[in-house]
């Protein structure tokens, strides 16, 4: 009984739904959305198509592409492919290709290396003269002959040289990097030509120097000056070897051999004691520094560290000399 008096009310209340919706049809005329679909199956079913973009954004995406290719950045032939597939391949080829640059340099530098380079410390080290660094010095600050016989003066070295009268070799040479701080606490990269004999002072000379910020304004060869040791002089350049003659003198000079350098030579010039009671200086300008009694930067006397670090390595100092003071000068003496 009790389940017959629900289902009477539910009857109605469906009845009443179904009775609402057929008049519904009735008055307003109206289909549902699956009778629609039957009668216009082409509308109903068609795949809607991707919307296209604003032609302005094509031709900027399409110039995009292009200079992407111009640049290297597309490595895919397949423009259907997303740019986030193509990105990581991009990115393996553009750091493979670094990595061979890279690869490429360093055996260029390699290939540069002299089979025959002795390395002190990073930046300090020498070699044999290379074929190169003939070719650089030969006529300035090593002489050459036109023959055996004849003799050709080198003007810029202010001596004439036959090949019989050279008393050094080119295998008797050594080429020096070293770094160095300049007058402005900058560090540089200096080079000297030097016997082979003291190839091995000077760098450990130089790193000392180099571990103290000690000062010196430049070191380059002499032959950027063509062999002019006043013009050196007058730079305050410091250098090594030239084949010359002592300044004033027919004699053959230390540096002649590669035995012998100057440092910061303008402060601590070459004095000359003549027996006329006048004094020669050279280079000309540097005579304030002659009173070694002053104080003043870049003096090298016997408080001064770069005099102990060659004194240290057996050489002899020129502010020591009697008749000349030479204060820019050291000079080794070969046992």
């Amino acid at each position: 009984m009790s389940k017959n008096k629900l289902l009477k009310p539910l009857l109605l209340i469906f009845s009443i739904i179904l009775l609402c919706a057929v008049l519904s049809r009735v008055f307003s005329g109206s289909e549902t959305l699956l009778e629609y679909a039957e009668k216009n199956p082409e509308i109903a079913y068609r795949k809607k198509e991707p919307e296209r973009p604003p032609e302005n954004m094509i031709q900027k995406e399409t110039a995009g592409e292009i200079d992407n290719v111009k640049k290297g950045d597309s490595t895919n032939n397949d423009s259907t492919a997303p740019p986030e597939k193509n990105k990581p391949e991009n990115h393996n080829k553009e750091t493979a290709s670094s990595h061979t640059e890279e690869e490429e340099e360093r055996e260029e530098s390699s290939m540069d290396i002299h089979p025959q380079r002795t390395t002190y410390k990073e930046g300090f080290y020498y070699e044999p003269l290379s074929e190169e660094m003939i070719a650089r010095i030969t006529g300035i600050s090593y002489p050459v002959a036109e023959s055996e016989k004849e003799t050709l003066a080198i003007e810029a070295i202010n001596i004439a040289a036959s090949k019989e009268d050279i008393q050094i070799s080119y295998d008797d040479l050594c080429y020096v990097s070293i770094l160095h701080y300049n007058f402005h606490g900058t560090e540089r990269t200096g080079e000297l030509i030097c016997n082979k004999a003291i190839a091995q002072d000077l760098v450990e000379i130089f790193y000392e120097l180099y571990l103290n910020e000690y000062q010196i304004e430049q070191i380059r060869l002499i032959d950027e000056y063509s062999g002019d040791d006043t013009l050196s002089m007058q730079d305050n350049n410091t250098s090594c070897f030239n084949y010359r003659v002592v300044d004033g003198t027919s004699n053959l000079s230390k540096h002649a051999l590669g035995l012998a350098i100057d440092i910061n030579p303008f402060f601590n010039p070459y004095v000359v004691y003549r027996n006329d009671g006048t004094t020669y200086i050279s280079p000309q300008g540097s005579e304030t520094y002659v009173d070694r009694s002053k104080d003043f930067a870049y003096k090298i006397d016997e408080n001064d560290l770069c005099y102990r670090l060659f004194k240290e390595h057996g050489f002899i100092w020129g502010g020591n000399w009697n008749s000349c003071k030479d204060y820019q000068h050291f000079q080794k003496t070969l046992e």
